[in-house]
């Protein structure tokens, strides 16, 4: 048995990256185990609001001098064009791959035992006891654990199902011609078609990224088959069908993600490991804020470690933090994919797409980047624990 360490995450997203720096700036020992070898495309709109690009910021990784591209305006569609509005904040897109590897690179550059190739298959113990099995059989051992394996789940862990869960992704990096490139820049796009909808926008030059999702019953209509997928798409939106008229896939096939718990939040449980990013909630990918709840859980999390709060007791604050925005997100999700005609009442009122936006993000007043915080979050933990 190997040495027992302070901290094991599994898991290396921006999530675990994250902690990962964090806690070894605390001057904790802590490994990290990453089942990818190197930079990979992951299912995601690739969307940086701003808290996002703040928290990457304090980590040390600056989008725009990695290259990343300006979204600061909306546009809604179905079959054409329904609504546009600038966004109240602006954000910024950038390839995962990118961002991910950086972060990775930050987390080792302060301390943190990176390993690659290996992933953690099972999480065992309790508190200042936990053991891990890694996927090539050796086990570790630490005093605690960090969860931070995005949307897939450990073996004995698995999350109850949220409250939309009927749902596949596709995602496609396109190269678009020219025009149509020049049409989206600065634009994110959200076009509706029958079953689902899909998110559109630029992450570098000759690159969009098509994130889709469709329910599960249109995808058996599709017969499961990505080019079917598209034409079903394509064929419900004149408007998608312009911007693809002429581009070229960029990958040999798609990223694809099913069983997606959209509107989960992960309740408080007693001699629990620490659970960030999707395992702790999940929201609806149309809003584009999944990366910041991601940094924003690693940053409460690490801070309530500093505190020697306990687990659940941060657990208990990010699902009351959360609960506004992941319920009104899945709420607007399911009528977009049950009643898409109700959007078409924003041609009248295009400024609100605006205030969605607003009302889909981690609240900023939660936003916690500073390492030293006079007042604690937690003190009042027990008094919300009911509010969840």
């Amino acid at each position: 048995m190997s040495t027992t360490l302070d901290v094991i995450v599994a898991g290396g997203g921006p999530a675990g990256a994250a902690i990962g720096t964090l806690l070894a700036g605390q001057g904790r020992s802590v490994m990290l185990f990453e089942k990818t070898t190197a930079a990979q495309d992951k299912m995601c709109g690739e969307f940086f609001s701003e808290e996002g690009a703040r928290y990457l910021a304090a980590l040390g990784v600056d989008l725009r001098a990695l290259g990343a591209v300006t979204i600061d305006r909306v546009r809604l569609a179905a079959r054409d064009v329904l609504a546009e509005c600038a966004l109240p904040f602006p954000g910024l897109s950038l390839p995962r791959r990118v961002v991910d590897e950086h972060l990775l690179h930050r987390a080792s550059e302060s301390g943190v035992a990176v390993v690659r190739g290996t992933s953690v298959e099972q999480l065992t113990g309790a508190l200042g006891e936990w053991r891990v099995r890694l996927s090539d059989g050796a086990e570790q051992t630490s005093n605690d654990a960090f969860v931070a394996t995005g949307k897939y789940d450990l073996r004995g862990r698995r999350r109850n199902g949220g409250s939309q869960n009927d749902l596949v992704a596709f995602k496609m990096y396109f190269q678009l011609s020219a025009e149509q490139e020049e049409r989206l820049r600065g634009w994110v796009e959200l076009i509706l078609f029958p079953g689902g909808y899909a998110g559109l926008q630029l992450v570098g030059p000759g690159c969009a990224n098509l994130s889709l999702l469709l329910t599960k019953f249109e995808l058996k209509r599709c017969a499961a088959e990505w080019c079917r997928v598209l034409g079903h798409a394509v064929a419900s939106s004149a408007h998608l069908a312009s911007r693809l008229a002429g581009a070229v896939q960029l990958r040999s096939r798609p990223i694809t993600l099913s069983a997606i718990p959209y509107g989960y939040r992960r309740t408080a449980t007693e001699d629990a490991p620490w659970y960030l990013g999707d395992q702790s909630a999940v929201m609806p990918s149309f809003t584009g804020d999944g990366m910041s709840i991601a940094l924003h859980s690693a940053f409460l999390a690490a801070d309530a470690y500093r505190r020697g709060v306990p687990a659940h007791a941060y657990q208990t604050l990010l699902a009351r933090q959360l609960k506004r925005p992941v319920q009104f997100a899945t709420t607007l999700s399911r009528c977009m994919v049950s009643t898409p005609a109700l959007a078409h009442a924003l041609r009248l009122y295009p400024g609100a797409m605006a205030w969605i936006a607003s009302w889909t993000r981690v609240p900023s007043h939660f936003v916690k980047i500073s390492d030293v915080h006079r007042t604690s979050p937690y003190a009042s933990f027990h008094r919300c624990a009911g509010d969840i």
